[in-house]
């Protein structure tokens, strides 16, 4: 997430944000942010979001992900925001969504999805 200069932005149990900066190092050939870097920024949101809902020896792996590209990822930063569905012992499902957010704040989902995550325990 440091790579493509995202943050984290909103953290309570279930939910997380991640913002994601607009610049040349994260877009496509049409200026638009890469696909790529969209569907990071999701998993990533989804994932933690799984990982407030465990203890500090735990940790999440995405064993399955979808993700629908609604419209160009355009705007100042695209905002991920991952909530938990359904938490589980082994298994987490979490719903991912991206918004494009513009200059004065209209905000346009970009992308959507469902992934599923394992929890593991840290072997520290």
């Amino acid at each position: 997430m440091a790579h493509l200069g995202a943050r984290l932005t909103h953290i309570s149990p279930g939910r997380v944000h991640i913002v994601l900066p607009a610049r040349p190092e994260v877009t496509q050939q049409h200026g638009y942010i890469h696909a790529g870097a969209t569907s990071a920024i999701a998993d990533s949101a989804g994932g933690y979001a799984a990982l407030t809902l465990f203890d500090e020896n735990s940790e999440v792996l995405t064993v399955e992900y979808k993700i629908n590209l609604l419209a160009p990822a355009a705007g100042t930063h695209l905002e991920a925001i991952g909530t938990v569905l359904k938490p589980g012992r082994t298994l987490t499902v979490c719903q991912m969504e991206v918004h494009g957010i513009q200059t004065d704040g209209t905000r346009k989902l970009i992308a959507n999805g469902q992934q599923t995550l394992i929890r593991a325990q840290t072997t520290k």
